[in-house]
């Protein structure tokens, strides 16, 4: 794709052509395994660029809705094949872009063709329906109408997956988008969307503009030819989007991040709970939304688990994500990377106790990139800032509960509510948690992370504001409902 001599630069994608900005200048995209590794170079783009790619897709948004929800449902699955295509070079350059390991990598960009199709199918599902009228002479029924032009801003940590479960039902639900990713992720973002480009799509119906938060991120939040803005990404920029959204009346979704509890219970299998616990605080480097960051274990078992905890993270490999037996990599930038020190130096100060890690890794590869070992701390009070704030790195807390009830309330003391879950074998138990846990992603005797695409995803409290993404569910976020009346 867009190849500008001997140095791969990705330019913008406005109204079907690949174009540069007008600024003339280029942010450069470097590894987090190797900082000397540049990955590529993306668009530093201008106000002007973004009010290019708005108006082209305000231009549009009448005839895309006009093709008819089963046409567009058929581009998607172009695109599904595409990427399908070219999932093996899109997932290496996430590795090598963001850290994630190569068959992470590889999961989740299969997971967007997984998403693609599942969006595709909906071109050919209902849109309305008919309801009784108290005239006999009369038809209602509803009608879903599309939005307009939907602003759709993404983060670094799932460069594939996040975008295309925002862009493709607001796609197949007949609203134009223009898209601005994570700078962090960018490269990745532009190979996505030339599997978009090279399934011709009709012009101006998905642009792509990338550049900084404070100039494309706020211009587009603040457009008033949006009609609806999407956002993943952190609670402050996460609360600005919404204040202009509401200002203007238009629909927003977002979801912004979590402090996700796994509780263990004295009657838990602690093999399976000790292994939900890794990989959810571990996995993508902790950098995910949903990761398992506060382990909330009943005092009967907690030494134990405690100590197979420590034993099964003595075994954990860290390392260049595109070499084979390394299970986690880096943190995916140098400011991500200074986050998670400060917060290991807060919990020291807290009167936290370091159980393992806590430190960056040094020597050979590791003094290239932004390598921490998986760290764990215990002896921590809820109150902790540790066990309050989203870290985002490979951090779990580990808090003692003379019970489920007062596990249960620790969980829920916290401002966030994206996803919870709980180890035990006891039915009551169960029925409790799925009761009392204040999340919005529930799950058993699994780890926190992790959702089936076709489920509704969301969370509660500061997690989440608007209707719910993924599955049917965001129908309800990119559609409006019309109801009609036919009197004969």
């Amino acid at each position: 794709m867009q190849i500008l001599s001997k140095e791969i630069t990705y330019k913008n994608f406005i109204y079907n052509e690949w174009v540069d900005s007008e600024s003339h200048e280029t942010i450069k995209s470097t590894s987090p395994m190797n900082k000397e590794e540049v990955v590529g170079y993306v668009q530093k783009s201008t106000k002007n660029d973004l009010e290019k790619a708005i108006q082209s897709a305000h231009k549009v948004k009448k005839t895309w809705r006009k093709i008819g929800q089963a046409q567009r449902g058929q581009y998607l699955f172009k695109v599904a094949d595409i990427l399908e295509k070219n999932l093996n070079d899109i997932a290496e350059t996430m590795t090598r872009e963001m850290g994630k390991t190569l068959p992470e990598a590889k999961g989740e960009t299969a997971r967007g063709v997984a998403i693609l199709r599942y969006y595709a199918g909906e071109g050919m599902r209902k849109e309305g329906d008919v309801i009784p009228s108290s005239d006999c002479d009369a038809l209602m029924f509803t009608k879903r109408t599309p939005l307009g032009v939907v602003g759709v801003i993404t983060p670094w940590n799932f460069p594939v997956a996040i975008p295309i479960w925002k862009i493709a039902p607001a796609l197949v639900y007949g609203n134009t988008v223009v898209f601005k990713p994570a700078t962090d992720a960018a490269v990745t973002a532009a190979k996505v969307i030339d599997c978009f480009a090279q399934a011709g799509l009709p012009e101006g119906v998905l642009n792509f503009v990338t550049g900084s938060g404070s100039i494309i991120g706020q211009g587009l939040i603040d457009h008033p030819l949006l009609n609806a803005i999407t956002f993943t990404g952190s609670e402050n920029a996460g609360q600005k989007v919404a204040q202009s959204a509401a200002a203007r009346g238009i629909k927003f979704q977002l979801e912004m991040g979590g402090k996700n509890p796994l509780i263990v219970t004295k009657d838990a299998d602690l093999d399976s709970a000790v292994e939900a616990a890794i990989s959810g605080g571990f996995r993508s480097t902790g950098q995910k939304c949903t990761a398992s960051s506060r382990v909330i274990v009943e005092s009967v078992v907690y030494e134990s688990f405690k100590e197979k905890l420590v034993e099964e993270i003595s075994k954990i490999t860290v390392g260049n994500g595109l070499n084979e037996g390394v299970w986690m990599g880096p943190c995916a930038s140098e400011s991500q990377f200074n986050s998670v020190k400060k917060y290991i130096e807060i919990g020291k100060e807290e009167g936290a106790v370091l159980v393992t890690g806590g430190g960056e890794l040094k020597g050979d590869e590791f003094d290239k990139g932004y390598y921490i070992s998986p760290t764990v701390f215990e002896n921590v009070k809820p109150e902790m800032r540790i066990a309050q704030e989203e870290i985002f790195g490979p951090f779990i807390t580990l808090i003692n509960a003379k019970d489920l009830e007062e596990a249960i309330e620790i969980a829920n003391d916290t401002k966030y509510g994206l996803s919870a879950s709980i180890f035990t074998t006891n039915i009551n138990a169960l029925l409790e948690f799925v009761d009392e846990i204040e999340a919005g992603l529930v799950r058993i005797n699994a780890e926190s992370a992790g959702v089936e695409l076709q489920a509704p995803f969301g969370g509660m409290k500061a997690s989440s504001t608007g209707s719910r993404e993924q599955g049917e569910a965001a129908k309800e976020f990119y559609t409006a409902i019309k109801t009609i009346f036919i009197k004969g």
